[in-house]
Parts: C-alpha cells; structure tokens; sequence
C-alpha cells in the first residue's frame, strides 16, 4: 500500500489537520496543551527522520522544546479523554459489524533497563528474544483499513516485583501488579466496548489464542473470534460423549469421563479435507492456501483425572478448529467461535483479516515514529503512543476520503471463486 505520508502531502494536510482536531483539543481543557496537542502530532506527521520531542521541537519555529516536552512527558492532564475521541472516530471511519477488532502486540527495541517496561523478552516483531519493551495493541480495521485504538504496555515480572524501579518509572498504582497479555486485552475489549465501538468478530494470533482464559472470556461476554494456536492444542470430537466409566472393583465412579481422549489439533485434522482457498487480492495476484475446518470441543473444561492418564481437561465449548497448509510450506491452526454453518470461505477471510494490524505497527514505527519516543516513564511512553494513534487516525481519514472521491478503491477486492467452491466441508 502507498505510503499513508505520501497521502497526506498531496494535501493542505496542516489546515485539515487542524480542523479534523477540534474534537480532540476540546476535550484539553488548558489553553497551552490545545496548542501543544496539534503540534506534537504535526511534528510525527511532518518531515523528518526522528519524531522524538527534541527534533520535532527544531522543526517547529512555533513551539518550544520545553513546552512540548513538558506535554507528553510530565504535564497534568487526563489521557482518557482523548482516548474516549480517538474511540468514536475510529468507530465512525470503520466500525460497523463487518469491523474487526484485532488483538496483537508489538515491541519497540530499547537499550539500557531504565525505561518503563525494558526488559529481555519475545518479541514478535523480530521473531526472537530482545531488550524491548512490548505492547498489546488494538485496531479496528474494515476494508483493509487499520485504525489503531489501544496501545498498552506490557510489565514482565521483573518490573512488578521492584518497586523501586515501578516509583521511578512512575507507573500508576492501578498497573503495578502482573497482568498477562491476554489479561491486558481482555480490559482493552471492555474498554472498547464500553465506548460504543462496531465491530463483529475479535482476532488474534497464537500469543494470545493458546490463553483459554483470553478465549473464554471474549465467548462469556457474547463476542464472535478467531484465534491461532499451536498445532498440540487438545481438542476433542464435537460429538463427544461423558460417560460413567466401568470400575473394575471397589465403589462405583462418581465422575463422568469423556468418552474418547482428546488430541492435538494437527492430529484432528490430519484425516480432514483439505481445499484451496483464495482470500484477497494482493500486490502480485490473489492470495490463497490450503484450509480444512471441522467443528471440535476444545479441551480446557476443569481438569480431572481420566483413568490411567492423569489429570486432564474436559471438553469445552464446541467451536471451529481450522487449519492452514501455506504455499510455503508452513502449518498453522486456529480456533474459531463462528456459527456451525459459517462457510469455510469465510472462516479464512477472518482468519487473514488479521494481518492489516501488522500494517498498522510498520506504519506508526516508520511514519509516525512509535519508536522514537526517548523518555523512560509510563505517562510519557503512553501519551506518545497515543499522539501516535492518532495521527495514524487523521493519515486513515484523507485516505477515506479521497477513496470517497474516487481517487483509490479501498473496497475488498471480489472473489472469483466459482459458486461451488462455496460448500462448508464440516
């Protein structure tokens, strides 16, 4: 996709700016901070290879580097209100229940351990442990369109347990005990939906897929998902039956017992039929792979001792385990809630409608400068990554708009797959 910078300098991007900002400056109440708001996302919208406060500043014959290092670093004032507006424009551009509310995360590589969060750690990004720090993000995207609403940070343990280093970091009292990732999420989710926020269906990657808590809090709150896992996820047949099992001597069992043992899912779907199925149209032609779907009970019910076996879990809730054979080569396998007639076409478009996030994390690193930001506290590394989102929010609107204009077809590209290839194979 064309550069969303490149976008916005064919435009009088600076006066739109302005104006697009209004709902965001009225929510400051300080006559300095609505001053020093429109200038901090200019300064990461504008020219410029770093998009810290200092070179920003340079840049700005209008601001002060004091004045707007004061804003995002240490200034008293509320973020939550502004959140609350970056919500509701998101939910205007593309929310809507074909929206989807994806779930990921993303590290920003850091020396030294002083700033909040640093840590040695996976990160995704790069695909291998890293001095970093990460945080769980949340876009909303429809029509291959990524909005970007939540940025959190992630406290390994190393952080939570020393607070002293939680007191010089300046982390709010309210974040000072361990949360998952999956746990952060979940209260994003709620803070999303508290807002008002459209979306149909929650997405995301095997980080968080292998969470049964994650999975079955999105179902106990009535949400649709689709989630990766790893390929030794147990799952059971869907027809699985409890059963009291035979004692061969002594009393009688008091508890039921599945009547088959649960499997990996690379075993369930080995015997499964496999079709080839196309998503989208990419930069070099149609994207497709090889799918196969069949509905299974996951097993992360209670755990209880199943004859010689162990302590193992009992079947859950009744879902879609789909699996994916990339060109490639390479395997993947999820988890899905859609109904039990969702056809296997559209299992994969939900599946694939994840990797417009990935797209998002690239565009604010090398656009907006998500990773510039060079202070080492909570408040500031927050404040940044929301200016950030923002100004991925205003970049997201001239490009919906000038597809309006009919400037760009911003539309998912049609399917061309003939009306056979439409039968879900259960």
């Amino acid at each position: 996709m064309a550069s969303l910078w490149r976008l916005a300098m064919g435009t009088d991007w600076r006066d739109e700016l302005e104006a697009w900002l209004a709902p965001f400056t009225a929510a400051l109440a300080n006559k300095t901070r609505r001053r020093m708001c429109p200038a901090y996302v200019a300064g990461l919208i504008g020219p410029g290879d770093r998009k810290s406060v200092q070179p920003m500043a340079a840049r700005d014959d209008d601001v002060s580097y004091d004045r707007l290092h004061h804003f995002i670093g240490s200034g008293l004032w509320d973020e939550a209100p502004l959140e609350q507006v970056l919500l509701a424009e998101a939910d205007r551009q593309v929310g809507g229940e074909d929206a989807w509310l994806i779930i990921d995360d993303t590290a920003l590589p850091k020396k030294g351990r002083h700033s909040v969060g640093v840590a040695p750690q996976y990160a995704s990004a790069l695909g291998k442990n890293a001095n970093c720090q990460t945080l769980v993000s949340v876009t909303l995207a429809s029509r291959e369109v990524p909005v970007m609403v939540g940025l959190r940070l992630f406290l390994p343990e190393s952080w939570t347990s020393d607070e002293a280093r939680l007191d010089r970091a300046g982390v709010p009292q309210a974040w000072r005990s361990y949360r998952t990732k999956p746990e952060i999420a979940l209260a994003e989710i709620d803070r999303v939906r508290e807002a008002g926020v459209r979306f149909g269906c929650v997405l995301a990657d095997a980080g968080y897929g292998l969470s049964a808590a994650f999975r079955q809090g999105m179902s106990k709150r009535g949400l649709s998902w689709a989630v990766g896992i790893p390929f030794k996820q147990k799952v059971y047949p869907a027809d699985v039956t409890m059963i009291f099992p035979v004692a061969g001597r002594g009393r009688p069992r008091q508890h039921t017992i599945p009547d088959v043992i649960s499997v990996p899912a690379q075993v369930m779907l080995e015997a499964a039929k496999w079709r080839q199925i196309s998503w989208r149209r990419g930069t070099k032609g149609r994207l497709s792979a090889r799918f196969a779907a069949v509905r299974v009970k996951v097993a992360d019910g209670k755990e209880q001792r199943i004859l010689d076996m162990g302590a193992q879990h009992l079947p859950g809730e009744e879902v879609w385990l789909v699996g994916e054979h990339r060109p490639t080569g390479e395997r993947k396998y999820y988890l899905s809630n859609l109904p039990a007639d969702t056809l296997i076409k559209q299992l994969a478009g939900a599946i694939k409608a994840r990797w417009v996030c990935e797209q998002a994390h690239q565009q604010l690193k090398e656009e907006l400068g998500l990773d510039h930001f060079e202070g080492r506290s909570w408040k500031g590394l927050h404040r940044h990554a929301l200016m950030s989102m923002i100004a991925l929010a205003f970049l997201q609107s001239l490009r919906l708009k000038q597809a309006k204009g009919g400037k760009k077809n911003l539309g998912t590209a049609t399917e061309t797959e003939p009306a056979s290839d439409q039968t879900s194979h259960h």
